[in-house]
């Protein structure tokens, strides 16, 4: 560590045991230098008073998340730290590969179990992980889509432990949100931050929602000119609905609610002024159970009646595909390494998080034996909700979740508690190291595309390594570099 660079702002920085997204990069001590240099010089108070006013632009933008509580619904900022998060060439092109070779394999998989199930018959991954998924549908069996493109969108999150290695701690299949602060911060960081960026060259992020709309259009059914495509939102009131007006607007796309299109003859019509315009694509960010009241819940206002016979007619494509989230269930996570030998005949390019899979007898035996050393996740939670972080828990929660996991082990799984990277943060106290967690986003049609970076993630709260939005973590510019 160079004590020597580190002044002022980081003369009492103290990155511990940790792996520091800054100071540990060996192989790459040019980001480190121009970091720290470009820095040094900088009062808090300054620092402090860009931070607070990149991050008042943010919610005058309705750059927001709305929080859900028995108080009401509350709409909030993603928390910005204007300290950037930085990967270097090299970490970057072993974490690309190894994105696009996770969610190509896992595509295969979603292929195949809702066709012809060969990897479950071979006895790969235990039958009932799947079909007694509640993210299993049988409405889709048999149904072909072009490419084998079932997750369209997936964000992988991603870990980097104490001696700098990258592990994958979740897939997301349904419908990963996140990226519009991924593109957003990079505009902040340009507005409120130039003199820091300048001289850096750096992979963009821009050109996220063109690539977006590409991969849509590559998956739509055969037509004479170009598909069209539409974003289908919940409405105002869903808690990512900033998201889904800056996708729309990025993509070039109409952003529609249910009442919106109507299926006629099997296929999918939006309406308009001038009349009824066909629809070929639809990225909906509505879950299943709302997609379609002909097939799924009757009581639903937000989906559209009929989508699913389009879908079968081979009229329209939906993204990500009904049915999708199977391949981020929390207990399948264990067997993606065996997944992707399986369909690609690789090994991993990125690993698992050692994972103990309580519906195991002999795995929730040990769980059981060791829940204060362990983090205990529900496999059907997202946002960080139901996680139990064993070692900083208290007697009674810890006593709570071995009850919990006792009256029902298939609903659990427990991996060890992995010493995140930390990165350079912006506290109240000064620069202080935060852990942080990294999700790129994976866009598939006829190829697959990685978004430079993703979204870096980071806990806020001194000694939290719990960095969802929805628990008090926030986010940085995440720099990759070219």
């Amino acid at each position: 560590m160079e004590l020597m660079s580190k002044k002022q702002l980081f003369s009492a920085y103290d990155q511990g045991e940790n792996f520091d997204e800054v100071f540990s990069l060996a192989h790459d001590s040019s980001i480190r230098t121009h970091i720290i240099e470009r820095l040094r010089d900088y009062r808090l108070k300054t620092l402090k008073r860009r931070n607070k006013a990149a991050e008042r632009e943010l919610y005058n933008l309705g750059i927001t998340f709305t929080v859900y509580s028995d108080a009401g619904a509350i709409d909030r900022i993603l928390p910005f730290d204007l300290l950037p998060r930085p990967i270097s060439a090299r970490d970057w092109e072993t974490l690309e590969r190894g994105c696009k070779q996770r969610v190509t394999a896992l595509n295969a998989f979603l292929a195949d179990i809702y066709n012809e199930r060969q990897i479950l018959k071979d006895g790969v991954v235990p039958e009932d992980i799947v079909l007694g998924n509640k993210n299993y549908r049988p409405e889709m069996e048999g149904v072909r889509l072009p490419h084998n493109a079932y997750a369209n969108v997936s964000g992988v999150d991603l870990i980097r432990d104490e001696t700098g290695r990258f592990l994958v701690l979740e897939d997301n299949c349904r419908c990963p949100s996140g990226v519009s602060y991924v593109i957003e911060n990079r505009h902040l960081m340009m507005r409120a931050f130039p003199d820091l960026m300048a001289g850096v060259d750096l992979k963009p992020v821009s050109e996220y929602g063109v690539r977006l709309r590409e991969k849509l259009i590559e998956v739509a059914p055969a037509i004479d000119g170009v598909p069209r495509a539409v974003l289908l939102t919940p409405g105002v009131f869903n808690s990512a609905y900033f998201e889904h007006v800056f996708l729309s607007r990025e993509m070039g796309v109409p952003l529609v609610e249910g009442r919106d299109l109507f299926v006629d003859d099997d296929k999918v019509f939006m309406k308009t002024v001038s009349g009824p315009e066909p629809v070929h694509v639809i990225y909906r960010r509505i879950d299943d159970d709302f997609l379609d009241p002909e097939v799924f819940r009757k009581d639903s206002a937000l989906g559209v009646a009929g989508l699913m016979r389009a879908l079968k007619a081979g009229n329209v494509a939906i993204a990500n595909a009904v049915g999708a989230g199977v391949a981020d269930d929390k207990a399948l996570y264990a067997y993606v390494p065996k997944i992707i030998k399986y369909y690609l005949g690789e090994d991993a390019i990125l690993s698992n998080v050692k994972t103990y899979i309580c519906r195991d007898p002999k795995d929730c035996a040990y769980v059981l034996d060791h829940v204060d050393e362990l983090v205990i996740k529900p496999v059907g939670e997202s946002g960080g909700y139901g996680i139990v972080v064993g070692p900083k828990a208290s007697k009674k929660e810890r006593a709570e979740i071995k009850k919990r996991v006792k009256e029902n082990p298939k609903n659990y799984v427990a991996q060890p508690m992995i010493r995140l990277s930390v990165c350079p943060t912006l506290t109240p106290d000064g620069v202080e190291p935060r852990h942080v967690d990294l999700r790129p986003f994976v866009l598939t049609g006829a190829q697959t595309w990685v978004l430079p970076g993703g979204l870096s993630r980071v806990a806020l709260r001194k000694g939290s390594i719990i960095v969802n939005s929805s628990q008090g973590g926030g986010s940085k510019d995440t720099w990759v570099i070219s």
